[in-house]
């Protein structure tokens, strides 16, 4: 049985259709990575899994238990977590106190269950030594290790990563690469929504390429990534520079 299966998913905003009968799974421990162009449907997709958006048509399921109509907190109480593009964290709280919050409302632990949640979440986005600064001081990059550690302190069983590794530098990619890689190891599905294809193809089972909200090519991703359908509509670097990269990376 896959941890979340998702039929026919249909949205529109009046005449601008972002998923049209989209369907996948996502098994336990596996990363199922998402590309396309801006305005493909991307985000929209994660909405629909959270239920920050209502679908039009189709089912979700989850853990073989349908929350197609289930309010978005609830989805989050059985165990679905999400990241957004851009790291929003409570600039006047340490580190350790933001990620308390999402222990708290977003994991519904109370005391020393909150504790223990927001600090393995810490430890697992490698945040400890930042755990009494101020938020609103971090770099890039530990802001987005802040954004996941939030997400992990609701303790995921299914993972949804909108855009975590946008804006880093080649530099700073080895280190969250790593750390999604860590959260796949536990066993905790992931969807991995991302325009650094070459960070996606160092750790996704499986790749979806989405286009007007519609799936154009699914499968092993380097296939997905050299196909014809995907080099037609990909707004990004040339598939295979990113794949030459990939490949690059995984024999250094």
């Amino acid at each position: 049985m896959p941890l979340l299966e998702a039929k026919g998913l249909a949205k529109s905003f009046g005449k601008v259709v972002t998923a049209k009968e989209v369907s996948f799974t996502v098994a336990a421990g596996q990363v199922l990575g998402v590309v396309g162009p801006n305005g493909a449907g991307k985000s929209t997709l994660l909405s629909l899994v959270t239920g920050a958006l209502p679908v039009d048509a189709g089912t979700i399921t989850f853990q073989g238990r349908e929350v197609t109509r289930m309010p978005a907190a609830r989805r989050a109480a059985l165990g679905i977590g999400r990241t957004f593009q851009v790291p929003r964290p409570f600039g006047g709280l340490t580190v350790f106190e933001n990620v308390l919050v999402g222990a708290g409302f977003g994991g519904g632990a109370r005391g020393k269950a909150a504790h223990r949640q927001a600090w393995a979440a810490l430890e697992t986005a490698r945040l400890t030594s930042f755990a009494n600064t101020q938020a609103a001081s971090l770099r890039l990059l530990d802001r987005k290790r802040l954004e996941l550690a939030r997400a992990l302190a609701t303790r995921p069983h299914l993972l949804l990563l909108d855009e975590i590794a946008g804006g880093l530098s080649d530099q700073e990619l080895p280190e969250l690469i790593q750390i999604v890689k860590d959260i796949r190891d536990s066993g905790t599905g992931i969807v991995w929504i991302e325009h650094i294809v070459h960070a996606l193809l160092q750790v996704v089972d499986e790749l979806v390429c989405l286009a007007q909200g519609d799936i154009v090519a699914s499968g092993d991703p380097h296939e997905v990534m050299t196909s014809k359908e995907v080099a037609a509509v990909y707004l990004g670097s040339t598939p295979d520079a990113d794949v030459r990269t990939a490949n690059e990376g995984n024999h250094g």
